[in-house]
This record gives C-alpha cells, sequence and structure tokens, in this order.
C-alpha cells in the first residue's frame, strides 16, 4: 500500500512540474505575439490611405516607398509559412520597402477588387512602375530575389 501511495505522489508531481511548464510555455508565446509586427495589417480603410485609394478611378499607388501587400488567411497553411519571412525581410529592409498584409477573410471587397483567387498572393508595387502579383509560397531567397527585381530594381 505504501508503495502505491508512493507511486501516485510523484506522479502527480510529475503532472504538476509539466503542466507548470506547459503555462510558463504559453505565457511566453503570448509576450511574442503582442511584440510589434514589422508588416502591418491593413483593412480597406487603411488601404486606401496607404496603398490604393480603392474610391479614385485611377489605381495611383499613395506610398513614399516601394511596398509588398500580401493577401492572407489565417487558415492558410502556406501563408503562415511565409509570414515570419515577411516579418525578416520587412526588418532586413526597413526604410528602403513597405511590407502590408491583407486578411482576404476580413477584406473580401478588397481581395476580389486585385482578383485574388488563390492565396498566398503577393503584390509588388514598385515606385515607378507597374504592379506585379505572384501567387505561391516562396522562400526568403526567391523573395529577395524579387524584392530586388520588381521593387528596387538591382
Amino acid at each position: 500500500m505504501n508503495k502505491i501511495y508512493t507511486t501516485t505522489l510523484a506522479l502527480l508531481a510529475a503532472m504538476m512540474f509539466f503542466a507548470a511548464c506547459a503555462n510558463a510555455g504559453a505565457k511566453n508565446d503570448k509576450k511574442t505575439d503582442n511584440a510589434p509586427k514589422a508588416v502591418k495589417e491593413l483593412d480597406a480603410a487603411s488601404f486606401s490611405e496607404k496603398v490604393f485609394d480603392m474610391d479614385s478611378e485611377d489605381l495611383v499607388f499613395l506610398g513614399d516607398k516601394p511596398a509588398i501587400v500580401d493577401f492572407t488567411a489565417r487558415w492558410c497553411g502556406p501563408c503562415q509559412r511565409i509570414a515570419p519571412i515577411l516579418e525578416e525581410l520587412a526588418k532586413e529592409y526597413e526604410g528602403q520597402i513597405v511590407i502590408y498584409k491583407v486578411d482576404v477573410d476580413k477584406e473580401k471587397e478588397l481581395a476580389q477588387a486585385f482578383n485574388v483567387s488563390s492565396i498566398p498572393a503577393v503584390l509588388y508595387i514598385p515606385l515607378g512602375g507597374e504592379p506585379v502579383m505572384t501567387v505561391g509560397a516562396r522562400g526568403k531567397e526567391r523573395f529577395k530575389e524579387e524584392i530586388g527585381t520588381l521593387l528596387l530594381q538591382k
């Protein structure tokens, strides 16, 4: 009987230890989720202020730096895979380009206006040229190549 009691206490202590560790990790994850993001999420109103005035007949880019707009969704696996890459690139190219994201579930009309039917869809907007839409996930090196050729003309 004493052996069962000791084993039960040991199991209970181990379960409490692992539960405490798991909760501590969850608290730390919440802290990183609240960290300022380099990629800014836009709604229709802020998109019209910072990128293109959607009420205007002519789409004229409003930014003062080349931009990337990532059309994304929380449920999209490939979108979630490129999100940290875009965060890194926004920090690496700070001052040279701006990176935004648009949640297609929240901003359906905006996604429709740009004929977004597959995601991730990434819109590259150079300062003096035509915007280019790409579809599909890509790695960091490919993003850097596209930033160089489509936005920074390198």
